[in-house]
């Protein structure tokens, strides 16, 4: 299918540890089977953006590149095959893969040159989308909230129910509380979880955690937050410990704070190259240390399910997006997200 839509602006990254550029470039002249052309009204800056530009997995192959993996937009047009979606369908934009084709990636041209793109990008106007990265929604939902669903509601959430599988009255202890984190804590308190325990560098991000259903915040300032932690959950630790962080050295912290029947969950990735020690002598006796991809949840069930939620006020996320920038602003932006100056999630308005 032709494309009405010649040209959209994005930020690309050009190179790692570098601001991204923003610049004009050139869609693909057709949609290829499965794939989808989305206006896209907001995104979100997720971890994972940052980590990418800061290069924590190591050189980056695939520059230059678009970037962003959870938004809100608009469909405008629907390549062959396409079925899930149709056009004028309100959609999140989402990187876990849920029903649909999973098309190829879309190929951009940037000054002459190829621009490559993953399975869904969201810091750009205009993005051609893999129809497995999209599920519709009601067109009367706020689209600020709905880019959320992208990531940081159904990762956080996802945690806590398939991952930690919360029962009532366990102790929480979430260690990054930025906006998966506190995902992680609206999930814990909807389970009843009791103490739950927000960590975080920032007081601006702890004091947030507190106001969406922490019941204890604390600042990481070296190592006496273990054993502040310990003095709220207990000395044998607590039930479930959720790190954000990807820190090897918070990693190893929290592995000591989960109880001997507990569970370690691992949202954060450490930097290529880095290492945590761990004795391994517990998970013989029923300690859980396990990692998560993205929650671990499928979008086309979860994300209307969540939403649900969110419309019945039982979630809550109006406290969440605390910082929403133009396009043209996005490095200010990541740098504020850096320096802890944004408490909770940020929004990209397009």
């Amino acid at each position: 299918m032709s494309m009405e839509i010649e040209q959209t602006t994005a930020a690309i990254l050009v190179q790692q540890n570098r601001p991204l550029v923003i610049d004009e470039v050139s869609l693909p002249e057709h949609l290829a089977v499965g794939q989808v052309l989305v206006e896209v009204f907001f995104s979100g800056i997720c971890g994972s953006q940052l980590g990418e530009i800061a290069g924590v997995k190591g050189p980056d192959p695939y520059l230059p590149h678009l970037l962003g993996h959870e938004g809100s937009g608009k469909v405008l047009a629907t390549g062959p095959g396409v079925d899930s979606v149709i056009v004028g369908d309100h959609v999140v934009l989402h990187w876990r893969p849920g029903s649909g084709i999973q098309s190829v990636p879309p190929r951009f041209i940037w000054r002459d040159q190829l621009l490559n793109a993953g399975f869904v990008t969201t810091f750009n106007k205009h993005a051609v989308v893999s129809e497995n990265r999209l599920t519709s929604i009601p067109k009367d939902y706020p689209m600020e909230f709905a880019a959320l669903f992208g990531c940081a509601v159904t990762t956080g959430i996802g945690v806590v129910e398939n991952k930690a599988a919360l029962r009532m009255g366990e102790s929480v202890v979430v260690v990054g509380s930025g906006g998966v984190g506190l995902n992680v804590i609206q999930g814990a308190k909807l389970r009843s979880a009791s103490p739950i325990v927000a960590v975080d560098l920032f007081d601006n991000r702890v004091k947030l955690a507190l106001d969406v259903g922490a019941s204890h915040g604390l600042v990481n300032k070296g190592a006496s937050w273990v054993t502040q932690v310990r003095d709220i959950v207990g000395e044998d630790g607590a039930d479930v410990v959720v790190d954000n962080t990807g820190k090897p050295e918070v990693i190893g912290q929290c592995i000591e704070l989960t109880k001997s029947s507990g569970k370690t969950i691992l949202i954060g990735v450490p930097p290529k190259g880095e290492r945590t020690s761990v004795n391994t002598l517990p998970l013989h006796f029923g300690k859980v240390l396990t990692g998560t991809h993205g929650g671990d949840g499928e979008p086309g069930h979860d994300i209307p399910r969540l939403l649900h939620l969110a419309q019945a006020d039982i979630l809550d996320l109006s406290k969440l997006i605390t910082a929403t920038y133009p396009l043209s602003e996005i490095n200010e932006a990541i740098e504020d997200m850096r320096s802890g100056k944004i408490s909770g999630r940020c929004l990209v308005a397009m």
